[in-house]
């Protein structure tokens, strides 16, 4: 029989799970279910980057919110829609990722999408997401679609409107973001399809290339990020594949430009981003299970009081700097707000989260400011 980490150790009990451990998750607390169906046929790589660059601003605003005085768990789903190299038979639809909290894998997914010419059918997908996503049932939780793209709507075998009828029923909304024109993204049922669901009808420019604001707080934000990162201890066979995303993911952030670089720091200091499936700090904060022989070999040495010793440090490392990191993400924001052009037309963070803010506080949610 495997050997149990001694009680008290992480807050466990004497109990073996398989892998990979489970945080236990508080049944008060709000959560904020998001699945993302992101068209990857031809002339949607402007979309693909506005998605992947944007993911970490959208979570630090969606971090921003509470119900009750809690702040909602956000969970993400991933479909791809609309490319040829996805199978005939499943209405060239994939469903990348079911509901997660683990960001990193969110935006490891989003690196990987490709586009391709396809078919684009709206109706197959938001029906494949309604019928083979977990979407619960709490009447806090907030639940919505966003899909994006710009072929017609109603193309394909399944009803865009009966998915959407489905979807409203259900309380899902479904928010459509027409990549082109208004007018031309009413003509072609964009607008319908939101209309029936109850979500928003949006237009972005896919091709627009978001202004990158420099700051002055940029840098030292981008170095608390990777500082941080040695604070995370392993555990379990699935611990060095989650130090290495996360590792990956950081230089994606810093490829990119330095606000998604400075935006990704900041979502480390967040509830929001818990890895608790692979590091031992968030793993006690979320009162995850681990034997023994999941511990890292250093740790499998020490006695209770050692262990408990040693993650009560990390995590006071870790609540220091997340604390800095905060402290310089407001005076980024200030320093944004006072500085950047309006832009004449959105992009998709910027879509999303108008959207979110709205739907969210007609459930009682509010956002700090």
């Amino acid at each position: 029989m495997q050997k149990t980490l001694l009680a008290g150790l992480l807050g466990l009990t004497l109990a073996v799970l398989p892998l990979p451990a489970q945080a236990k998750r508080d049944p008060k607390q709000p959560v904020v279910k998001v699945a993302i169906l992101l068209d990857t046929s031809n002339s949607m790589d402007g979309l693909i980057t506005q998605a992947k660059n944007q993911l970490w601003k959208i979570v630090n605003e969606l971090s921003k919110a509470e119900l009750n005085g809690r702040t909602p768990r956000l969970e993400v789903a991933l479909y791809e829609y609309g490319n040829d190299g996805l199978p005939v038979t499943k209405n060239y639809v994939r469903r990348v990722l079911s509901f997660t909290t683990d960001l990193d894998q969110v935006s490891e997914e989003l690196f990987r999408l490709k586009t391709n010419g396809g078919e684009e059918y709206c109706g197959a997908v938001i029906s494949d997401s309604l019928k083979n996503l977990d979407w619960g049932g709490s009447a806090n939780d907030m639940r919505a679609i966003f899909i994006a793209g710009n072929e017609p709507f109603d193309q394909g075998g399944v009803s865009y409107k009966e998915a959407c009828a489905s979807a409203r029923q259900k309380g899902i909304l479904v928010n459509t973001i027409f990549c082109g024109n208004r007018s031309e993204g009413a003509n072609t049922k964009w607008e319908d399809g939101a209309q029936l669901a109850g979500g928003r009808f949006l237009v972005i420019d896919q091709d627009q290339r978001v202004a990158d604001v420099p700051t002055p707080y940029d840098r030292e934000l981008s170095d608390l990020g990777q500082q941080i990162n040695k604070t995370y201890v392993q555990y379990g066979p699935q611990g060095r594949a989650g130090a290495a995303r996360q590792e990956s993911m950081d230089q994606a952030a810093a490829g990119a430009a330095p606000s998604v670089a400075a935006n990704r720091a900041a979502t480390k200091a967040t509830s929001n981003y818990s890895n608790s499936n692979w590091d031992l700090v968030d793993a006690k904060k979320e009162g995850v299970k681990i034997t023994t022989e999941q511990l890292p070999p250093e740790m499998q040495k020490m006695n209770e009081a050692e262990r408990n010793a040693y993650v009560d440090k990390k995590r006071a490392e870790r609540e220091k700097l997340q604390k800095r990191i905060l402290e310089l993400n407001k005076k980024r924001d200030e320093f944004i707000a006072k500085n950047q052009k309006t832009q004449e037309k959105d992009s998709l963070d910027s879509a999303v989260l108008k959207t979110i803010r709205v739907q969210a506080a007609s459930k009682g949610y509010k956002f700090d400011k």
